[in-house]
């Protein structure tokens, strides 16, 4: 297997958002290039970790489906935040908030009313909690805690180094914290 030259992140998000915009346009040239590239890296460090040739093509496809596509989500949500910020969606209802505030019927079988609502009332708290966070914050505390993406899953997904993910984390998770911890006392 040819091994891969070291490249520093700035030549990686550089070269990569090329390629990507490439891709984008439609040069199949740029994705096949794109795919090669990122996948030689990563089936070389799953190599040097596992020790097993055919592990390491196992998991370098399922690294580089799953970090891809994640980058992608990321951005696409990162759009949809700016879109609806433009438009005032925080004066709009959802189905799942308009249920909460008002209750669902309920079925046989379901644990009990007081146990719904408490189930309900957490997680309409815990939801407006992550909605004050800056997107950033949220979208590591969602990647990692939701997700359960290791930091430099998220890192990469987000184009970050691991430092800036672990300081996300630790800032989002005391906003989350002190959010909840004064809705409760309040």
């Amino acid at each position: 297997m040819k091994q891969a030259r070291v490249a520093s992140w700035s030549e990686i998000g550089g070269r990569e958002a090329a390629l990507v915009q490439r891709c984008a346009s439609g040069d199949e040239a740029a994705c096949a290039e794109l795919v090669a590239e990122q996948q030689r890296m990563v089936v070389q460090l799953a190599m040097n970790l596992l020790g097993d040739r055919d592990e390491a093509l196992d998991l370098s496809q399922e690294v580089f489906l799953r970090t891809w596509i994640y980058r992608i989500a990321v951005n696409q949500a990162r759009n949809r935040h700016r879109f609806w910020r433009r438009r005032r969606r925080g004066d709009q209802v959802s189905l799942e908030q308009h249920v909460a505030a008002h209750g669902d019927l309920m079925s046989t079988g379901e644990p009990a009313p007081d146990r719904v609502l408490a189930q309900k009332e957490l997680a309409v708290r815990v939801h407006d909690a992550l909605d004050k966070l800056p997107f950033d914050q949220r979208t590591v505390i969602v990647l990692r805690e939701i997700d359960g993406l290791s930091y430099e899953e998220i890192g990469y997904s987000l184009g970050v180094a691991v430092g800036t993910v672990k300081s996300r984390l630790t800032r989002a998770r005391q906003a989350l914290r002190l959010e909840l911890c004064e809705e409760r006392t309040a």
